[in-house]
């Protein structure tokens, strides 16, 4: 046993660590579902209303995160995923006091936004950057299924408690889950193997690094000069669809869909936590495919076979779990998330050193197109009184990424990608 402990790299223990920090903040990332009806019940706001707190959340999530992985090379990931995970914890914390719509803005929406966007799937893109040499798509995509694992976890207590104990009860287990990895992150993780005298796991040199200031800057001249290229856009686009029919839409407004058809919100519940599920091994196994197949491939059939879900997803809608709901709640599951190792594989391919900012900014598309798809979606139900239109255009806007992701080239095609290259 003690052999096994000498001969397990550091780079594991790290990797750990940062899956439970993920796990912590993803408590937040699952409550907006079950939290919308009772709040709509308690204070009689519109879904339209409701969700553009969600919005903003969403918004805040993505376009921190260019700055998070700036601020990482700059402070460290252990003081900044502590201090992200502090932030969450405050801003759940005290959405039990709020009165007014504009303070879930304020609270749900601007505090938790900067805490969650503040250690969002660049956490794992640098970590994976500056642990892994070998095993690093697979540990990316475990790393990213943290989040699926955190929804696991907490989605069936959060319906529980909102429906049983009220609303207030789910935000403050939220926030109590946050604190508790906050010391787990500071005495355990570590921002790069060289800090303890190692190499990266399959590196066979340590590699110098400088702490790099000037994070502002750094992450606007990564994408003034990302931005140049065609293959930044396609990524971003792509990315931007993906996060509209993920967390703008499935994430946010299923369960208060399936309500709406008599569904019991536990039961709706249920069927999300059951999405982290599949969510998992689908994520896994795509890191593991983004080390061996193309990864433009992989968004393609990814994007291709989501919009074709979401085509048929309104058709599915009982007060019951039927059959042929699970079946979609299975096959959504495996392609959740699956897109995010193939996209960080081509944002390290194309953009190199620049990768993990790069996929920041991407990341911030992810998160644009989650907040805008929310609002709308919630707008849709309130005007026509169901959600069938947001899922029809969202499953469109999917067939267009998996369009746009076979334009990627991962090679020097025009004079303007090869003076962003070699500049």
């Amino acid at each position: 046993m003690m052999l096994a402990m000498k001969s397990l790299h550091r780079a594991w223990i790290v990797a750990a660590v940062a899956f439970v920090a993920i796990i912590g903040a993803a408590g937040f990332r699952a409550s907006p579902g079950v939290m919308i009806t009772p709040l709509e019940d308690e204070f009689g706001w519109t879904r339209g209303t409701i969700s553009l707190a969600v919005s903003v959340n969403l918004m805040l999530y993505g376009l921190c995160a260019p700055f998070a992985a700036a601020l990482m090379d700059r402070f460290g990931m252990r003081r900044v995923v502590s201090c992200a995970l502090l932030l969450v914890a405050v801003g759940s914390g005290l959405t039990v006091l709020i009165t007014a719509s504009w303070q879930l803005v304020a609270l749900w929406g601007v505090l938790v936004g900067l805490g969650t966007g503040s250690m969002a799937l660049v956490f794992a893109a640098t970590l994976t950057d500056r642990w892994f040499v070998r095993h690093r798509g697979l540990v990316t995509g475990v790393l990213t299924a943290g989040g699926a694992t955190g929804q696991l976890v907490f989605l069936p207590v959060l319906a529980h408690l909102a429906e049983s104990q009220g609303w207030r009860w789910a935000s403050v287990t939220v926030a109590a889950a946050a604190l508790a990895v906050v010391p787990l992150v500071w005495f355990l993780l570590r921002d790069t193997p060289e800090e303890l005298g190692l190499t990266a796991l399959g590196a066979t040199e340590p590699v110098v690094r400088t702490s790099g200031r000037g994070a502002a800057a750094r992450a606007v001249r990564v994408l003034r000069d990302a931005a140049r290229t065609r293959r930044f856009w396609y990524l971003a686009l792509g990315f931007a669809i993906c996060g509209a029919s993920t967390n703008g839409l499935v994430g946010t407004h299923f369960i208060p869909a399936a309500h709406d058809h008599g569904m019991p919100e536990t039961t709706a519940a249920s069927l999300l936590a059951v999405i982290g599920v599949f969510d998992i091994a689908g994520t896994v196994f795509s890191g593991w495919l983004s080390d061996r197949v193309d990864p433009r491939l992989l968004l393609v059939v990814y994007y291709g076979l989501r919009g074709l879900s979401l085509l048929v997803l309104p058709q599915l809608f009982a007060a019951t779990a039927e059959p042929s709901m699970l079946v979609f709640i299975v096959f959504y599951g495996l392609d959740w998330v699956a897109t995010v190792p193939p996209t960080v594989a081509l944002c390290r391919k194309i953009f190199g050193a620049d990768g993990a900012v790069v996929f920041g900014w991407v990341f911030a598309s992810h998160q644009v197109g989650a907040a805008v798809v929310a609002t709308v979606a919630g707008l849709t139900r309130d005007h026509l009184g169901n959600y069938d239109l947001a899922w029809y255009g969202s499953g469109a806007l999917c067939l267009l990424a998996a369009l746009l992701s076979s334009r990627i080239v991962t090679r020097v095609r025009d004079r303007r990608d090869a003076a962003i290259l070699v500049g």
